[in-house]
């Protein structure tokens, strides 16, 4: 399949049931960057992580879409993020032929948090993003795979340095503001945002994102992922929510054949 050729990075979120279920996200993976595209690739692993929880007893809590991470759950998602999902990634995307190098935000303090809300526990609100260690990666011919991790300010509290968890569509939209991405592309388990009568709705614009979300009619997991495109729109970014369950959704949608949602500023910033 011909791929047309994108000048600047392209940020994709994996995660949800396309995470390790053998479809084809990581082959278009290698595929984009057989082509010469500079792709950027925050991976979650909720459904993971909630497993390792149970084992220990922990019950799954979440509000607002997002994670309750107390200490214990902390030291849970820091390993299973940053030590099994990302290897497992990284090696995968080695054996299909890409060249992969697996980060977190806590690397280089890539991603710089205060606590998001004392409520949620050790959840991290993204204050600073350094992008360095991705640009030296991609500059260096790699796909940086990044376990969505950041690390506390030094501010001098009990906190300072602590690694902190993050909502991987939330880190994707910061990183695609930041590296001012061309495309934003979130491969999930849903067909893609749905209207209040349960139908997709092809294309959304700033102002009716926000009403969705105002609203109340997008809820749960789809609140920090539209929340996480309008904060890629800013930096110039076309986004996208599309199934990533099926064959080539990533080709697909950079292509204009998605069957999801496409999320844009309304007006074009670039010509």
């Amino acid at each position: 399949m011909s791929v047309r050729r994108i000048l600047l990075p392209i940020v994709v979120k994996i995660g949800g049931s396309t995470l390790g279920s053998h479809d084809t996200t990581l082959l278009d993976l290698v595929k984009l960057q057989q082509d010469g595209t500079e792709v950027v690739v925050v991976h979650g692993g909720g459904n993971v992580i909630s497993r390792w929880m149970q084992r220990q007893g922990i019950p799954p809590q979440f509000v607002g879409g997002l994670r309750v991470t107390d200490a214990e759950s902390l030291e849970i998602v820091v390993a299973v993020l940053g030590g099994l999902i990302n290897k497992e990634l990284v090696s995968l995307l080695e054996q299909l032929g890409g060249r992969c190098l697996g980060l977190s935000g806590i690397d280089n303090r890539m991603l710089t948090c205060g606590i998001a809300n004392p409520e949620l526990g050790y959840v991290g609100e993204i204050q600073e993003v350094n992008a360095a260690p991705i640009r030296a990666a991609l500059d260096a011919g790699y796909i940086p795979m990044i376990a969505p991790l950041g690390v506390h300010k030094f501010d001098g509290s009990e906190n300072a340095g602590k690694p902190l968890n993050i909502n991987g569509d939330t880190v994707a939209g910061e990183l695609a503001r930041e590296l001012q991405a061309e495309r934003l592309v979130f491969l999930t388990d849903v067909a893609g945002v749905m209207d209040g009568g349960g139908r997709v709705i092809p294309r959304l614009d700033q102002r009716r994102a926000n009403t969705l979300l105002n609203s109340g009619v997008a809820g749960g997991g789809m609140i920090p992922k539209l929340q996480a495109c309008l904060r890629g729109l800013e930096g110039g970014a076309t986004a996208d929510i599309t199934d990533g369950r099926h064959p080539n959704a990533l080709l697909d949608c950079l292509q204009g054949r998605a069957t999801g949602t496409t999320i844009t500023a309304g007006l074009r910033r670039r010509s």
